[in-house]
């Protein structure tokens, strides 16, 4: 018979409340402890500095972590967890698994770079700067990875299973199902959309009593427009100007949807075959794992080569200072896609002083980015440390999104035919969460949350 007192299960935000970013959930019992999702703040300096706070909990004593998938708003505070004293394994699918070791090892290197840069300038309080983690510290924390498969259902830690559904949003990322002898919890991650031109549709969550679910579009619904026609508009009309167009682009995700759009566009005469450039070593490399998980999208070995050979490729940092010098007409996909860090910035820097210059954002832009203040009108920009006029034209896609809007999570939970005791809404701005429980508890009529950071809660079971 279970030990009832041991199977009793307490949850825990450790991030993603109130906030986009940081996902972090504790679900512990009175002897084990195990994360789902393990990722760092980004955004507003406040969220930032979150990063090198002492952890809530003593690392050593967290059993094993239960990945959604790659973004490092999930996946990349584990090499810091890691260097605290995690030592358990941390559970993601296998595209995941392959997407981490681009993702965390470039995040390792950049805070690396990041913090030279700062002793160099002597720009930093701390003496030295420090990197959150490093390259080597990212390479030794993927030693525990342990991949597994869509729907198959594994031991995390004695008596607890986990399962992981797809998801869409991004190549491997997935819904996790956790469950004990008497209590099952499902987490959405990042729930994708159903019409996605790349990836199929999320797949309906199995019964479960409680529910943890993503609010990104909580208070809004994405456009009703074809997302390549809008494209399309976007691109002729920055096009009249010969200047450069800049599309910040999430590196996993983004990057490949726009570059397959463009090469339709291209491939159909609806815009000019005009120079387009990826400068991203990430996104690269991701979209050459398209190659490998075929199964996990859409498009046939013949769209994957004609999306890889749209761009051109600029692989040095010496061929990314050089684009800097050319002119228009011209398109820039570089990451990062809120405009946070990377090659981007270098060419905003660059090129949004000039009024023949377009940017497009494509993509949730976060509250404290760069991206989420062109959004909104700012008329010039922080850039390494430096006050950059804006005087470009910003432009946003409408409906480009990786994540699904409110309507589109609801059709998904009423096809899923759940009926959870209790619903928390996570991974949403104030507005976003807020209006999301308040859709849920309509349509449904469930007990729903807005969990506050460090909140917890006991699941009866």
């Amino acid at each position: 018979m279970p030990d009832a007192k041991r199977d009793l299960l307490r949850l825990r935000f450790l991030g993603a409340a109130g906030t986009v970013t940081g996902s972090k959930y504790l679900l512990s019992n009175e002897k084990q402890k195990l994360l789902v999702d393990c990722g760092i703040f980004q955004g507003l300096k406040e969220l930032r500095l979150k990063n090198w706070d002492r952890f809530p909990i003593d690392p050593k004593t967290i059993d094993a972590i239960v990945l959604t998938h790659a973004h490092l708003d999930h996946s990349g505070y584990i090499p810091r967890l890691i260097n605290e004293g995690f030592i358990g394994k941390i559970f993601c699918t296998h595209a995941t698994l392959a997407l981490c070791r681009i993702l965390l090892i470039d995040a390792g290197h950049l805070q690396e770079e990041e913090a030279e840069w700062l002793n160099r300038k002597k720009f930093s309080k701390h003496s030295p700067a420090l990197p959150l983690f490093s390259e080597m510290d990212a390479e030794a924390a993927l030693k525990q990875f342990v991949p597994k498969s869509f729907n198959d259902l594994f031991e995390v830690v004695p008596g607890i299973r986990a399962t992981f559904g797809y998801a869409g949003h991004i190549l491997g990322a997935a819904t996790v199902t956790i469950e004990t002898a008497s209590t099952k919890i499902a987490f959405s991650g990042d729930v994708g959309r159903p019409n996605d031109a790349i990836l199929r549709a999320p797949e309906k969550l199995t019964k479960v009593d409680y529910l943890v679910v993503e609010s990104t579009y909580g208070d809004r619904r994405h456009e009703p427009v074809d997302p390549v026609e809008d494209l399309e508009i976007v691109i002729n009309e920055a096009l009249t100007k010969k200047g450069v167009i800049i599309i910040p682009s999430f590196a996993v995700g983004r990057a490949q949807s726009l570059m397959h759009d463009l090469s339709t566009l291209r491939k159909s005469g609806r815009i000019p075959n005009v120079p387009m450039y990826l400068n991203s070593p990430m996104a690269t490399s991701a979209t050459e794992l398209f190659y490998e998980f075929k199964e996990l999208h859409k498009l046939t070995d013949l769209e994957c080569k004609e999306m890889f050979d749209a761009v051109n490729y600029v692989k040095t940092v010496e061929d990314s200072k050089a684009l800097n010098e050319k002119k228009g007409p011209m398109i820039i996909l570089s990451a990062s896609g809120m405009a946070t860090g990377g090659r981007v910035v270098h060419h905003l820097k660059a090129f949004i002083g000039d009024p023949s210059t377009t940017v497009v954002l494509a993509g949730f832009q976060a509250a404290g980015t760069r991206g989420r203040a062109l959004q909104d009108g700012a008329q010039e920009i922080k850039i390494h440390r430096e006050l950059i006029p804006v005087r470009a034209t910003i432009r946003t896609l409408k409906n480009s999104s990786a994540h699904a809007d409110y309507t589109e999570i609801l059709d998904w939970l009423d096809k899923s035919k759940i009926s959870p005791r209790r619903v928390f809404v996570t991974h949403g701005e104030p507005d976003g969460a807020n209006r999301m429980k308040q859709h849920i508890s309509e349509r449904f009529h469930w007990a729903c949350e807005v969990p506050r950071q460090d909140q917890e809660f006991t699941l009866e079971s």
